[in-house]
C-alpha cells in the first residue's frame, strides 16, 4: 500500500526512480517558475492592487475599477497593450471564436499556418461541421500551411503571405490532437518574422491555449499582435470557475470586445459575477500552479516510459513548451482503461468510470477522464482523447506535484493491470 492508496509495489519503485531522473529537470522548471512569478508579482504591485478591486459589480457591469485593474494586470504580465478576461468567455473555443469573428469580416482571408486546427475550431472556422454561423458560412475564405514535421514551412508561408491579402495569419501552440510536438516560442518567433517581414498589415494571433507560463515568454514578446487561452488552462489555478482571455493591440482588442458585447460599448459591459477575487488568486498563483503541472506531466513520461510504453509524446527530458503529455495507447480498450486509471485517481468521482460518447464540436467518438473539482478544467488532472488510431491519450493537469505524482501512479497501475 502506498500511504493507504491501492498501488502496487512495482508502480512505488518505478516512480521512485522516475524521480531520479527528472531531478535535473524539475529545477529548469522551478527557475522558469521563478522568472514568471516575478513578472505577476511586479503587474500586480506596479497597478497598486487593493481589496477594494474584488468588490462585485451587478447589473450592466460599467465602472467596474476591479474588473479593468485586472485587465491591465495581463497586458503587463504579456507585454501586451490592452487585455479581455471575462468569465463570461466560456472557453478557450468560445475566446477564440469572439476573437476570429471579430478580427473577420465577410471577403477576409484567415490562414493558419500551423496545419489543420483542433476539431473544435475547424467547426468554428467550418471546416466540419454543417453550422450556418461559421467563420466561412459568413463569408470568410480559409487556406492552412501545413507544417514540416514539427516545423513552419516559412518558405511557404513566405510565398502565401507575399500575395497581401491575409487579414489573419493563425498559429496553434499546443499539438490539440495532432500527431506533432508543440511549438516552441522561438519556431513562433522564426513564423511572426517571416509574415510581419512580407505582410507587416496582417494580424497574427496565437491560440496560445496550454502554453502560458511554461517559458519565459509569451507570443506577444515574440511580435504576435494577439493571443488567447482559457482559465480553465493554465490561468486559473483551479480558482477560476469559468472565463477565458484575450491579450494584444489596442485595436484588436477594441474589435474582439465589440464582439464580445456590442458595437460601441466593447470592453465597457460585462458583470464580474463576485469572480474577481478568484481570477486575481488564478493568475497570481498560474507561474506555481503550471511548474506543479510540468513536473507532473515529466514525471508521468518517465514513469510510462520506464514501464515499457515507448510511444510517449514529449519525452521526460524534452523541451515543453505546453502542459499536455501523450501517449499512444494503440487500441481502443487501451486508451479507455489510462482514462478510467485517471479517474481512479481523482479526488473527485473517482469512483466512475468513463464509458466514450459522443462531445458537442468532435467529430468522433470520446473518453474523458476529469474528476475535477472545477467541471473539465485540464488544469486539474485529466486525460482524454478520441477513439481513433493510433488511440492516443492527452494528459495534462495536477494542481500541485503529488496530486498529479498520485493520480499518474494509478493510471499506471491500472494499465499494468
Amino acid at each position: 500500500m502506498y500511504y493507504g492508496l491501492d498501488i502496487s509495489d512495482r508502480v512505488v519503485a518505478l516512480a521512485e526512480e522516475a524521480e531520479r531522473d527528472c531531478a535535473p529537470v524539475f529545477a529548469r522548471i522551478e527557475e522558469n517558475c521563478r522568472i514568471c512569478s516575478a513578472k505577476v508579482l511586479r503587474a500586480f504591485q506596479e497597478t497598486r492592487v487593493s481589496t477594494a478591486d474584488f468588490i462585485e459589480i451587478t447589473g450592466y457591469g460599467y465602472s467596474d475599477d476591479g474588473r479593468d485593474k485586472l485587465e491591465e494586470i495581463y497586458a503587463r504580465v504579456f507585454g501586451a497593450e490592452d487585455a479581455l478576461v471575462r468569465v463570461q468567455l466560456m472557453s478557450g473555443t468560445h475566446a477564440l471564436a469572439v476573437t476570429l469573428f471579430g478580427l473577420l469580416k465577410h471577403g477576409d482571408t484567415l490562414v493558419y499556418i500551423s496545419g489543420e486546427p483542433y476539431d473544435t475550431l475547424r467547426s468554428v472556422i467550418g471546416t466540419i461541421g454543417e453550422s450556418r454561423n461559421s467563420l466561412m458560412a459568413n463569408g470568410v475564405k480559409y487556406e492552412e500551411i501545413d507544417l514540416l514535421g514539427d516545423e513552419f514551412d516559412l518558405d511557404a508561408i513566405r510565398e502565401r503571405m507575399s500575395r497581401g491579402d491575409v487579414k489573419v495569419c493563425a498559429i496553434q501552440r499546443s499539438r490539440g490532437y495532432a500527431n506533432r510536438r508543440s511549438l516552441t516560442i522561438d519556431k513562433i518567433a522564426q513564423a511572426i518574422a517571416v509574415v510581419k517581414e512580407v505582410s507587416p498589415e496582417t494580424i497574427v494571433m496565437v491560440d496560445n491555449c496550454y502554453g502560458e507560463f511554461t517559458e519565459d515568454r509569451e507570443p506577444t514578446d515574440v511580435g504576435a499582435d494577439v493571443f488567447v487561452g482559457s482559465m480553465m488552462k493554465n490561468l486559473g489555478s483551479g480558482f477560476a470557475v469559468s472565463g477565458a482571455y484575450c491579450v494584444g493591440t489596442k485595436r484588436c482588442i477594441e474589435d474582439i470586445a465589440e464582439r464580445f458585447s456590442a458595437p460601441c460599448v466593447g470592453k465597457n459591459l460585462g458583470a464580474n459575477f463576485n469572480q474577481l477575487a478568484s481570477l486575481y488568486k488564478g493568475l497570481f498563483l498560474a507561474p506555481q500552479s503550471v511548474a506543479s503541472i510540468l513536473k507532473s506531466m515529466v514525471f508521468a513520461a518517465r514513469i510510462l516510459e520506464l514501464a515499457g510504453f515507448t510511444d510517449i509524446s514529449p519525452r521526460y527530458d524534452e523541451v515543453r513548451t505546453d502542459i499536455v503529455q501523450t501517449l499512444d495507447c494503440h487500441t481502443p480498450e487501451n486508451l479507455i482503461r489510462f482514462c478510467r486509471g485517471i479517474q481512479a485517481g481523482s479526488p473527485v468521482e473517482s469512483f466512475c468510470s468513463p464509458e466514450p460518447s459522443e462531445m458537442p464540436g468532435y467529430p468522433h467518438l470520446e473518453v474523458s477522464a476529469a474528476g475535477t473539482f472545477i467541471t473539465g478544467a485540464t488544469n486539474e488532472l485529466s486525460c482524454d482523447g478520441p477513439l481513433t488510431p493510433p488511440y492516443t491519450a492527452y494528459m495534462q493537469g495536477g494542481l500541485t506535484y503529488d496530486y498529479g505524482k498520485i493520480g499518474v501512479m494509478r493510471a499506471l497501475d491500472e494499465m499494468l493491470k
